[in-house]
């Protein structure tokens, strides 16, 4: 079982940002992907892998790593306003709007209350 925070998944997400940081997307891909191979909870490693797939053009690929971001986090606005993003990208204007809304509702205080089957719905 993966340890959450083990310095492997660290390490790996601390190279993923190195990579960010001077513009090589595609190692910055496999180094977050493997930050959550070894840990699957690991929020930051999902949302930093859907930043980066967004970069390179994989939408629908970064689009799940939102989701699962959200998952992790549903009262997370960086997570939902990201995801927003991508769905944007993706030309999925209905879920793009559903997503900014849910962060609208972080940034007033409110929160996301996830439900039962992994679907969030709405709390003011």
């Amino acid at each position: 079982m993966p340890v959450p925070d083990s310095p492997d998944c660290s390490a790996e997400f601390d190279r993923g940002n190195a990579a960010l940081a001077v513009g090589d997307f595609e190692t910055a891909v496999a180094a977050y992907r493997r930050s959550v191979e070894i840990d699957p909870a690991f929020f930051d490693g999902w949302h930093a892998l859907g930043m980066a797939l967004l970069k390179t053009g994989q939408i629908k690929e970064a689009i799940g790593c939102g989701l699962q971001a959200t998952t992790l986090r549903p009262n997370d606005l960086l997570a939902w306003t990201s995801l927003s993003q991508m769905y944007v990208q993706d030309g999925q204007i209905a879920q793009a709007e559903d997503a900014k809304g849910r962060a609208r509702i972080l940034s007033l205080g409110g929160k996301i209350v996830q439900e039962e089957g992994g679907n969030s719905s709405r709390e003011a």
